[in-house]
């Protein structure tokens, strides 16, 4: 509101006037606020005009439609991260007469869409139940570039995997036996908080050390590649028992228990464990030395390898000749049926041995009155085994050089004369005189001249039935 100076009394002189008569009025004191609060009010309009166009049109950003067969509890005002890194949030959730989620969500105008983007709703962590997020997978620039307001179909989309859902594949039992399991580690721990508090200290270590573990395992990609092969092979197996390995589960709880009842045990091994780690440092110090002796070992037998191969290769065909023999040995010992093996025959023993107890006198007996029978074949036995093997091979002389023969040629022309020569014969007749005939009791040794000691022809002190006189 204009002020205005109260007015003057009558027959005063105004203020300032001076002696060359009174000064000009002043101007209006209310002109200068009028023109700041015009001002002001300029000001403040552009300000509001600035924030209506960058909230209402200035802030840019795109719209963009993704369908999910479930919203998975999102809700306007969800982030939307693209690289885990917070792009925009989602805008509108509409529920469309195919009963799945079209879900609109404003990305910022520095990010573009292009095509190959997949969408998946995420959980940030184990411990949120409404939390949810919407996880952009971009594609490649190179890529052609969604237009606003374009959908990206089921196909191109992901729900969430909640917790609830792991555990809706496992089987009534082995649901039971993971609860139990969970349960078991909380009775177990109960009551032990802090010392669960000091464990904890050496977790970062641990997992130094299993970082450089994993980092060793996968070095060597074939190696690595070969063993999750056959650890899938493995757990396959493994999973067709599933009714064991739910057995299993159900009785951890007993066995956590059995373990946790034995605190003061553990307690004192744990205590133990740094004087066997600190020994097994000792021990495991004197490996390399005992590997560097081995090497030098399996260095020095090298060359002793290749006669074992020729060894084995001749040794595989004595073996599979010796297979059947050690069969029929073990059949020797024990053959199915009655007294066919060497176990029934040391069964009888004790039954021979009865018989031939009483029945021993009478053999004796019976051999000492053979004797006399017997004793002619005795020297004759030499001739006896050649005839029976082959005929006069056994039963000829021998010397030095092996068996000979006596032969007496006869020629009809001749006849033998004085100091065993040939004299001429006059008939074939008179070539025969000189030769023996009918000798059929010759004596053992009788088949050559007798020898100088008289140990030929062999009459055993003449018992022998035989003529000593029929010699060649």
């Amino acid at each position: 509101m204009a002020t205005v100076s109260p007015p003057s009394p009558p027959g005063a002189p105004a203020p300032g006037a001076g002696p060359r008569g009174p000064l000009p009025p002043p101007p209006r004191a209310a002109s200068r606020p009028m023109a700041g609060r015009l001002i002001a009010g300029g000001a403040l309009a552009a300000v509001l005009v600035l924030v209506l166009v960058l909230v209402l049109g200035g802030a840019g950003g795109s719209d963009y439609k993704l369908e999910f067969a479930d919203a998975g509890q999102l809700v306007p005002g969800d982030q939307a991260q693209g690289g885990g890194v917070p792009v925009g949030s989602v805008k509108d959730i509409e529920l469309t007469h195919y009963f799945t989620a079209v879900v609109t969500i404003h990305v910022e105008p520095s990010l573009h869409l292009h095509q190959g983007t997949t969408a998946e709703v995420r959980v940030p962590s184990l411990s949120s139940v409404a939390n949810r997020y919407v996880a952009l997978s971009l594609g490649p620039n190179n890529a052609p570039e969604l237009t606003a307001g374009s959908k990206l179909p089921a196909s191109a989309t992901k729900e969430v995997t909640d917790l609830d859902q792991l555990f809706n594949t496992f089987n009534p039992q082995t649901r039971k036996g993971l609860s139990e399991f969970i349960q078991g580690n909380a009775e177990q721990y109960a009551g032990s908080g802090r010392k669960l508090a000091l464990t904890t200290e050496y977790f970062p270590p641990s997992l130094a050390a299993t970082d450089h573990f994993f980092s060793e395992l996968v070095r060597d990609q074939r190696v690595f590649t070969r063993f999750l092969i056959e650890t899938a092979k493995a757990l396959s197996t493994i999973g067709a028992r599933n009714e064991s390995l739910a057995g299993l589960i159900e009785h951890a709880n007993t066995t956590f228990g059995a373990i946790g009842s034995e605190q003061e045990n553990l307690a004192r091994g744990l205590r133990e464990l740094p004087v066997t780690l600190r020994q097994g440092n000792r021990t495991f110090a004197g490996v390399p030395a005992t590997f560097a002796a081995l090497k030098e070992l399996v260095d020095t037998s090298k060359p002793t390898s290749a006669p074992l191969t020729t060894l084995f290769t001749k040794l595989r065909p004595l073996l599979t000749t010796a297979t059947p023999v050690v069969g029929n040995f073990s059949l020797s010992f024990n053959r199915p049926g009655a007294n066919n093996d060497l176990t029934d025959f040391v069964r009888a023993l004790p039954a021979l041995a009865q018989a031939l107890a009483s029945a021993s006198p009478a053999g004796v007996t019976s051999l000492r009155e053979s004797v006399p029978i017997t004793a002619f074949f005795g020297p004759y036995s030499p001739d006896l085994e050649g005839t029976l093997r082959q005929f006069g091979q056994t039963s000829a002389y021998y010397d030095a050089n092996g068996h000979y023969a006596r032969i007496s040629p006869v020629f009809p022309d001749f006849k033998p004369g004085s100091n065993n020569t040939l004299t001429p014969a006059s008939s074939p007749q008179q070539a025969l005189e000189g030769l023996k005939t009918r000798q059929l009791r010759r004596c053992p040794g009788a088949a050559t001249q007798p020898a100088a000691d008289a140990s030929s022809p062999f009459t055993d002190n003449g018992l022998l039935s035989c003529d000593p006189t029929e010699t060649p």
